[in-house]
């Protein structure tokens, strides 16, 4: 496997990666007919290096490019709002998603409703999708990862908070499909350490949640483990050597195939995470890691079949569930992640809330095990309250 060098896939978008092809920005536009890109981003990284060097690629190109970062890190139905009003008021034609997740959903819930009157929340994945029938495309998008967790590159699917119910619902449309994903590992060179443990734990937890959903698609099974096996290999070493270009694109390699993965499903982890992130803002990978061994020894009794692939794609030769469990909790001790919820300060006087609305996530339908209210809160109290078993806990 050679990470440093150009490689083009087509599977199952049209990919493009590889160190330094940023560059080829103008070209990929132009491709897709964009000539006034919006770029669209989250706050946290509009002043980054990167977006200066992606608008002076596209400068030097000869595409004019306008620029919107009003996205928080969980996404808010105003803000897509407010996106879509630039989009229209001046002019774009295409649409590029920059950054983790919270910038790639933001931007393809834009993409969205940019050149339609159709409401955002008509494109809940739980209705059946709007008929576009006399409605103008979808912008052409092309999606841009500067972290290596989300995996959110290759799909319409977007996570935003409906703000009258503070619950984070997954808009979509099967005719909203990317241009290209472009994969450039060196964009995350510059992700601190604590970043780059948060969004690779959940590229983790997508492999792992993915592939334990109750279902026959080998397709995402074979993409779940393959990401599982590149990111308990590579994400320690993107932590420690941060300057390490080969973890960096192993690291993307393994967040998109994650990405993939899941559109299988999730589970209990996400339907818990994305409620516990609408309702206190919390970091969506750093939630997913901290819920993850709590989750993991609720749904024991249904995925024992699970283990022993997942084990060894690990590289365990023991593969038992209690290596598996033991393995898990070792490296998300190495790379810092807290152990409980309340480190993170979500406080404890919400489970019932918080478990009421995670049972209507959609990644509670796919769990392996069937849930209830009860069951979700007890998992939440664990994660908030004893944690993971952990040497930095004694």
């Amino acid at each position: 496997m050679n990470l440093l060098a150009p490689q083009d896939w087509t599977f199952p978008v049209p990919i493009a990666y590889g160190p330094g092809r940023l560059m080829e920005i103008a070209e990929f536009c132009k491709s897709a007919n964009m000539t006034s890109p919006l770029i669209i981003t989250d706050k946290g990284s509009a002043d980054l290096p990167f977006v200066a060097d992606l608008r002076k690629y596209l400068k030097q190109g000869g595409l004019r490019a306008g620029l919107y970062f009003d996205i928080s890190p969980n996404p808010r139905d105003d803000e897509i709002a407010a996106g879509r009003a630039q989009y229209r008021n001046n002019g774009h034609d295409g649409i590029i998603a920059l950054g983790g997740g919270s910038g790639m959903d933001g931007a393809k819930a834009v993409c969205l409703v940019a050149n339609n009157e159709i409401n955002l929340w008509e494109f809940d994945l739980d209705k059946s999708p709007p008929n576009m029938t006399g409605h103008p495309s979808f912008p052409p998008l092309i999606c841009i990862p500067t972290t290596a967790g989300t995996g959110a590159e290759t799909e319409s699917t977007a996570m935003i908070t409906q703000t009258a119910r503070k619950m984070k619902l997954c808009v979509w449309h099967p005719d909203l499909k990317p241009s290209l994903a472009l994969l450039d590992p060196e964009l995350t060179l510059g992700l601190p350490p604590h970043l780059t443990a948060w969004t690779g734990a959940d590229a983790m937890v997508h492999a792992i949640e993915a592939y334990c959903v109750p279902m026959f698609h080998p397709l995402c099974d074979g993409a779940a483990l393959e990401s599982l096996r590149l990111a308990y290999r590579w994400l320690p070493i993107a932590v420690a050597e941060p300057e390490n270009t080969e973890a960096r694109g192993a690291m993307l390699v393994a967040s998109c195939l994650g990405g993939i993965a899941f559109l299988k499903g999730l589970g209990l982890v996400h339907a818990i995470s994305h409620m516990v992130g609408a309702e206190y803002n919390t970091q969506h990978g750093l939630t997913n890691a901290i819920i993850l061994p709590a989750a993991l020894s609720f749904n024991a009794p249904d995925i024992q079949d699970k283990i022993k692939p997942m084990a060894q794609a690990m590289g365990l030769e023991d593969t038992s569930f209690d290596a598996f469990h033991s393995a898990i909790c070792e490296l998300l001790d190495q790379l810092g992640i807290p152990t409980r919820l309340t480190e993170i300060d979500v406080p404890t006087d919400k489970t019932g809330v918080i478990a009421a609305r995670a049972r209507l996530d959609i990644a509670a339908t796919t769990n392996p095990r069937p849930l209830t209210e009860e069951d979700i809160e007890e998992v939440l109290h664990r994660a908030l309250t004893t944690g993971r078993p952990s040497e930095r806990a004694i």
